[in-house]
């Protein structure tokens, strides 16, 4: 079993766009509705796949409001080219690196349409 975040942008071109330019994200796959809004896109990051699709207001449950990710790096060092390409394509730092206390490097960064993407090298484990 696994978990998949899914994110809804009023602009979900101009996230995935942000996605893989500045945060190295590479596009799966992308679904158009009827009316050729982004319905469904699938975005890696690593073994990870984030789905991303078009906000559609209203009462829709699925709609998503902000919402903060965390992307995992095996190296320091990769944290520190991650950051260094996210800050070059743009992106809007709000945190940067730092080595917590718990032993992870790390830094954020918002997306265009504010979500919270936080870089770092702390790795969740499963406790069976």
């Amino acid at each position: 079993m696994s978990i998949h975040a899914t994110l809804r942008y009023d602009d979900p071109r101009a996230a995935m766009a942000f996605l893989t330019g500045a945060l190295g994200f590479v596009e799966q796959a992308v679904h158009l509705g009827e009316d050729g809004t982004v319905a469904h896109a699938e975005l890696s990051f690593g073994d990870g796949v984030v789905m991303v699709g078009t906000r559609r207001g209203g009462a829709d449950p699925y709609d998503t409001g902000r919402a903060v990710l965390y992307l995992v790096l095996d190296d320091p060092a990769e944290v520190d080219a991650h950051h260094d390409r996210a800050v070059a394509a743009g992106a809007t730092v709000l945190s940067g690196l730092v080595d917590q206390p718990y032993g992870s490097r790390e830094y954020a960064v918002t997306d265009p349409e504010g979500n919270v993407w936080s870089v770092g090298t702390y790795r969740p484990q499963v406790k069976p």
